[in-house]
């Protein structure tokens, strides 16, 4: 799903990833991976809002400034995870507000987006669901491309508009 598919606005959540700065810096520029930046630059073409979901801090605006930390829901327990999710969740529900009925997009595994998916009910978008790590790198490569060639063609257009 892309933003401009529904009139509606979405929600972008994404992962953070191992990867990192060693110092601290806004959570967009924080995180180094190649995954990570084609996630940024996908949502961030589309205009939408987006988040980061961060095993340390839950959820974190891109502008928010963090230390670099060394953490994965991988290594929480299954209880520690839930009480990540309870926590995630109430920054999530403040963040987009009580009235938010647009998509809400995760680009994000399993464990990250789960303790979420209650919450999201059938807001829920998951756009990579069940490709491995080179399929989303492909596909939000793709998405990038196809974003871009529609701002272009928009752009041709409103020349002859004129």
């Amino acid at each position: 799903m892309t933003a401009t598919a529904d009139p509606t606005p979405c929600v972008y959540l994404v992962a953070c990833v191992s990867q990192k700065l060693d110092r601290r810096a806004c959570a967009a520029d924080l995180y180094r991976s190649d995954w990570f930046r084609k996630a940024r630059t996908y949502v961030e073409e589309t205009g939408e809002r987006w988040f980061i979901l961060s095993a340390a801090h839950g959820l974190v605006k891109p502008s928010q400034r963090v230390v670099p930390y060394d953490a994965s829901l991988r290594d929480l327990t299954a209880a520690e995870r839930r009480l990540w999710g309870e926590k995630t969740t109430r920054q999530l529900r403040r963040a987009i507000g009580p009235r938010h009925a647009g998509p809400i997009v995760f680009l994000a595994g399993r464990l990250y987006r789960e303790p979420l998916l209650a919450f999201a009910g059938n807001r829920a978008t998951i756009p990579m669901l069940g490709m491995g790590i080179g399929q989303q790198k492909a596909w939000l490569a793709a998405q990038i491309v196809e974003q871009r060639e529609r701002a272009w063609r928009t752009a041709q257009l409103d020349l002859f508009a004129n």
